[in-house]
């Protein structure tokens, strides 16, 4: 892997918040030290369309390079594919559990199974409330293997004031979780003196 341009492999999965996975890869996309990998579910796909009224072609161009999720020959299958890190934005319950019991079914979850088991960063963008027990051990279990559960939960204390600053605050969280400098959210100062 070239020192100077760290992979990243972003899996866009069916749940809802396809915004982060577009934000994130928008977010990397002009930056020199970072080449984005792309692997989108079927229900990526729809869900894109659906809540973001964008088509593949637009998905694709923000990346550096797009795999089919049905080639599970691609290079991120491999654990020799040197990668920086992982990031499933967002990451829905079906992916979770396929990633949490190594059910590597398709490139997404094979991806997450490669990141884990060469012990490289997974940041997961788990999307679902509220959550039920099975959810829950699922997430516990892909913690003690090394993934990094990063819900985007908005930080009202930000004072956000557009659905843009909330994305881009969560998407901040996840650059951070995966190492990676970032200036999309301000870091926090504490608080002023009220007394």
């Amino acid at each position: 892997m070239n020192a100077a341009r760290r992979r990243v492999i972003v899996g866009i999965s069916g749940a809802s918040g396809a915004r982060y996975g577009v934000r994130l890869l928008e977010t990397l996309r002009d930056r020199a030290d970072v080449e984005t990998h792309l692997v989108v579910s079927d229900a990526g796909w729809r869900n894109l369309r659906h809540e973001l009224d964008i088509d593949r072609p637009a998905v694709q161009a923000l990346a550096d390079v797009v795999h089919d999720v049905r080639n599970v020959g691609a290079s991120i299958a491999s654990g020799s594919f040197a990668a920086h890190g992982m990031v499933v934005a967002p990451c829905s319950m079906r992916t979770l559990a396929a990633i949490a019991h190594g059910l590597a079914d398709n490139l997404l979850t094979r991806a997450a199974d490669v990141t884990l088991k060469e012990r490289r960063r997974l940041v997961l963008m788990a999307r679902e409330s509220p959550l039920h027990l099975v959810h829950l051990r699922n997430m516990v279990t892909v913690t003690e293997m090394g993934a990094i559960v990063c819900p985007p939960v908005p930080a009202f204390y930000a004072r956000p004031r557009t659905v843009e600053a909330i994305v881009d605050h969560s998407v901040a969280r996840v650059l951070d979780a995966l190492g990676i400098e970032q200036d999309l959210a301000p870091r926090w100062q504490g608080l002023p003196d009220y007394s």
